[in-house]
Order: structure tokens, then C-alpha cells, then sequence
């Protein structure tokens, strides 16, 4: 038996918009990729970590990288099972990037100003809008009538 056959997955893709998936396997590759590799692997005197615009460098950036961990694989969780918790948290962390793209643009020495600050911003700032906006999806009864919508798997008959 197969722990995740394509059917499922395709399915439970379809449960979520495209932006939404891309969220999720962003999610998805921050918890099990990126994150285990920045926090075992990357020298301590190479490690940063950025909180609401403010730089950590060091020991510090390594404890507040398991807190990324914690919000990224929380988010892989939530994403993939659509949980009501979800909302408003993800919407309220992509806010709070967007405010720290901006508060970072001109508090960094490495900063870009605060014109090029307020453009990286608006992108987050409208995924936390769109975040905000899709919270009936984030329902269980929504999630709920996206399960009772979608074909059920055909029995493979080749299999015992």
C-alpha cells in the first residue's frame, strides 16, 4: 500500500489555489530542506536570522531558527491539512515579513533604502491580504465539502 498515491495527491492539491500550493511548498521545503541544513550544518559565524527587520547574527540567529522551524513546519501542516487554526496565523507571519522587508531596507547597514524597502514589501503585503480574504477555506466545513466533492479513488484491482 502506498503511504500517498497521485490520486490523493492531486486531490488534495485541487483543495487550495495554485498561490495557496505555492505557499504550502515553499512551507514544505523551508521545514524539511533549508531549515535542518541552517541550523546543523551552517557555521554559527555564517548564520542569520531576520525578525520583524531586525538582523541576528550568531547564537542568537541559531535559536531564533528553530522558531522558523517551528512557523515553516507548522505552516507544511496546516497547508496540507487546511486547518481552521491556520487563519489568522499565516497571514499575520506573511505581514509581519512584509513589515520586515521594509523595517530591514533601511535599519541594515546592507540595506537597499527605504524606496526599494516599500516595493519588496507590497508583494507580502498582498499575500497576507490574499490570506486574509481566503479564510473560509481554512474551515472545516469548507475543507469538509472540498473532501465530499472529489471522486472517490477507483479500486485497483491488480493489487491484493
Amino acid at each position: 500500500m502506498e503511504y500517498l498515491d497521485k490520486l490523493k495527491l492531486r486531490q488534495n492539491l485541487a483543495m487550495r489555489p495554485h498561490w495557496m500550493n505555492g505557499l504550502l511548498l515553499f512551507c514544505a521545503f523551508m521545514t524539511f530542506i533549508y531549515l535542518p541544513w541552517d541550523l546543523f550544518v551552517k557555521p554559527v559565524v555564517e548564520d542569520q536570522e531576520v525578525w520583524f527587520g531586525y538582523t541576528f547574527t550568531g547564537w542568537f540567529a541559531k535559536a531564533t531558527g528553530f522558531l522558523h522551524w517551528l512557523v515553516y513546519g507548522a505552516g507544511s501542516w496546516g497547508f496540507w491539512k487546511m486547518k481552521s487554526w491556520l487563519f489568522p496565523w499565516a497571514s499575520l507571519y506573511i505581514a509581519q515579513i512584509a513589515i520586515g522587508m521594509f523595517v530591514w531596507s533601511f535599519l541594515s547597514d546592507e540595506g537597499p533604502g527605504i524606496a526599494i524597502g516599500l516595493i519588496t514589501a507590497i508583494p507580502f503585503a498582498l499575500l497576507a491580504v490574499a490570506l486574509w480574504r481566503a479564510k473560509s477555506r481554512f474551515s472545516s466545513d469548507a475543507v469538509k465539502i472540498q473532501n465530499e466533492q472529489m471522486p472517490e479513488p477507483e479500486a485497483d484491482s491488480g493489487r491484493e
